[in-house]
């Protein structure tokens, strides 16, 4: 890799759907852009999902393209599998340190055959799969990873050298170590995304209890490639008959520092229900509720759908789940309409909807403020959503706050286009021009 300094007129930090769509935005302006992914492959949260809300659109539909537009742009370079590290405000913007993590994978000699995943003999839980699936030591990140390159888990490697050898490119390199590099550019965009509330609350099993998943996991299930290529029970493999929705177990609670409200957890609790139950006819679906938060455009009806549909809603506070012998999560619900009882429900899966937090701290790496919620600040959030305190430093998608996909893709094209006011005004001007070879050839991927 050459250790030239490379110049962009902007850095997008993080590769998510918001990430893709402002440096697409910017790009097509004539702007050069380069991307730093921390994940091994562009896509974010948005590419593991089944499908959106109220439409039901697919989700791979959606964000693929970008991915694809993006990786096949000329002012675009994308850096995956790296950590932007430091920035130092220069005359011209920003000196920017990025940490390139090993892959153990020649990254410009691999074809993505994956003939090395297929001959390695470890199997380990997958992360993409919210763990409930398998991959190997040497991986593919995922069908529609976008670059199409291995990544070699040392730390589950035997190194019996079978990948290796089944290489036809001899691609494996185990000495491979982290690099740094130096950039320079004019405007940085933060679109470093969202994680979801740990769902290891103490009253909620901790973790353990194994037939209690997150709203991520569930998305796995009914995604046409996910684990298990249907919904099954992780515990034994049985078809559920009874589902519980536990809604705000990781928002609206000051136990886990979390005491907002994360906008989208009723809207994909109520999406991933009608998917179950368009999935398993027969399935019982409760959605346990402190409020239901309908608050954007036909999500109100795609509420009003889903009663309409057979699915139950409960007005309860659910104070604690326990497992009995055969696995089944049993609901210590307390109701919050008539008489306020307290009684235990019995069902064959139960899914908790973890509120948002922030995907990544600036905290003395980028000259941006964070909020109280650790979000990070925004100069003006009612007229524009994208500004920072930093100048020449803007902000997209859920990295300022719980959003859904079309609010983080608006406010995605927003930030692209302050930032492109803000090149534009310190006299860097757009041309038709493409990604120097040289450049491309030096940040691969």
């Amino acid at each position: 890799m050459s250790k030239e300094k490379q110049s962009f007129d902007a850095l997008v930090i993080g590769g998510g759907i918001a990430g893709l769509q402002a440096a697409l935005d910017l790009a097509d302006q004539g702007y050069r852009v380069l991307i730093v992914e921390r994940e091994p492959s562009i896509g974010g949260k948005m590419i593991a999902l089944s499908k959106v809300f109220p439409t039901l659109d697919c989700a791979s539909c959606i964000c693929t393209p970008r991915m694809a537009a993006a990786v096949h742009h000329d002012n675009i370079v994308l850096l995956t599998y790296a950590e932007v590290t430091a920035t130092r405000r220069t005359e011209r913007g920003f000196e920017v340190t990025v940490l390139k993590k090993p892959r153990y994978i020649k990254e410009q000699d691999c074809t993505g055959c994956r003939l090395c995943e297929y001959a390695c003999p470890v199997d380990v839980p997958h992360e993409f799969e919210g763990n409930l699936g398998a991959r190997r030591a040497v991986y593919v990140p995922f069908s529609t990873a976008i670059p199409q390159v291995a990544l070699l888990d040392v730390d589950n490697c035997i190194f019996c050298g079978k990948c290796e050898k089944a290489c036809p490119t001899h691609a494996i390199d185990f000495l491979q170590e982290p690099e740094e590099m130096e950039v320079e550019a004019s405007a940085l965009i933060l679109a470093t995304g969202f994680r979801l509330a740990p769902t290891t609350k103490r009253e909620y099993g901790a973790g353990q209890l194994r037939n209690v998943l997150s709203a991520l996991q569930v998305e796995r299930l009914l995604a046409p490639h996910g684990p298990y290529g249907r919904v099954l029970r992780p515990s034994d493999g049985k078809v559920p008959e009874s589902v519980a929705y536990v809604q705000c177990a990781g928002s609206r609670d000051h136990s886990l520092n979390v005491p907002y409200c994360s906008r989208v957890c009723c809207m994909y609790a109520i999406k991933q229900a009608m998917l179950l139950a368009g999935a398993l006819p027969l399935v019982d679906i409760t959605i346990y509720y402190m409020d239901i938060r309908a608050f954007g455009k036909g999500f109100e009806q795609f509420y009003q759908n889903a009663k309409a549909m057979g699915i139950q809603f409960v007005k309860a506070k659910v104070a604690r789940i326990r497992e009995d012998e055969q696995h089944n999560p049993i609901l210590r619900i307390e109701a919050m309409e008539d008489s306020g009882a307290v009684e235990e429900r019995q069902h064959d899966m139960a899914v908790l909807s973890p509120g948002i937090i922030p995907g990544w701290n600036p905290a003395g790496v980028v000259p941006a403020c964070t909020a109280e919620d650790g979000f990070i600040r925004c100069a003006s959030p009612e007229l524009a959503p994208s500004l920072t305190d930093a100048a020449g430093v803007f902000v997209a998608g859920t990295a300022a706050g719980p959003k859904d996909i079309p609010d983080s893709i608006a406010e995605a094209g927003a930030a692209a286009m302050e930032a492109a006011a803000y090149l534009y005004q310190r006299g860097y001007r757009p041309a038709a021009r493409s990604a120097p070879e040289a450049v491309r050839a030096a940040l691969v991927m």
